[in-house]
């Protein structure tokens, strides 16, 4: 893959929104460590997913006003997409932390929102390798790795389901349902990373 200066915007936007998922998985991540201003962060996550959204539209209406694309636009739209898709996941986990005014954090989201931020992080060094081809070799270690990530998060996951059901001889039935859809939440972020991981694989293969 050779790009011009003129493809590297496509590039750019595509790495703004893998930096902004980073920032709010961050952001998550040290809201479940100061619940006293859990809100404070809340908001600040939800406006990193607005200012991704921009992206994602400026990303889509720049491909459209293109006639050629350093990728196919079809791929444009799918890997975009799919970061939007980790953003929104991300939001709405911490969105729902206040929501169901959960005031004392499991010790097994802080694990989840761990790997979360890792799966995130590499997912923008991948994203961010996409722009230079010399950067290959190191692109495919990365995907590696964001694949290894997801496959912790699935373990993290069947624990954290297997503990909230059975760690007391009878759990109460709403939060076990709230925690639960907030542990799907976060896994479904973690998988949305793979999800680039994968299109970048494919991209990889595409215009090898």
């Amino acid at each position: 893959m050779r790009f011009t200066k003129k493809d590297s915007i496509f590039y750019d936007m595509l790495i703004k929104q893998a930096e902004l998922a980073c920032e709010a998985a961050e952001a998550f991540k040290t809201m479940v460590s100061d619940m006293e201003n859990a809100s404070m962060y809340q908001k600040q996550i939800v406006t990193l997913e607005h200012d991704a959204d921009e992206v994602t539209h400026q990303l889509a209406n720049k491909a459209d006003a293109t006639f050629v694309t350093p990728l196919d636009k079809e791929d444009l739209r799918v890997l975009s997409s799919q970061l939007d898709d980790v953003m929104d996941h991300i939001e709405s986990a911490a969105s729902r932390l206040l929501l169901y005014r959960l005031t004392e954090v499991r010790p097994d989201l802080l694990r989840h929102l761990d790997i979360l931020c890792r799966a995130t992080q590499a997912t923008r060094v991948a994203v961010t390798s996409m722009k230079d081809a010399s950067h290959r070799a190191a692109m495919h270690d990365t995907i590696v790795a964001i694949h290894r990530i997801e496959n912790e998060g699935d373990l993290a996951f069947r624990k954290a389901l297997s503990d909230l059901h059975f760690e007391v001889e009878h759990p109460d039935p709403l939060m076990v349902m709230r925690w639960k859809e907030i542990y799907d939440r976060v896994e479904v972020s973690v998988d949305a990373c793979e999800d680039v991981a994968n299109s970048i694989e494919s991209v990889l293969i595409k215009y090898a």
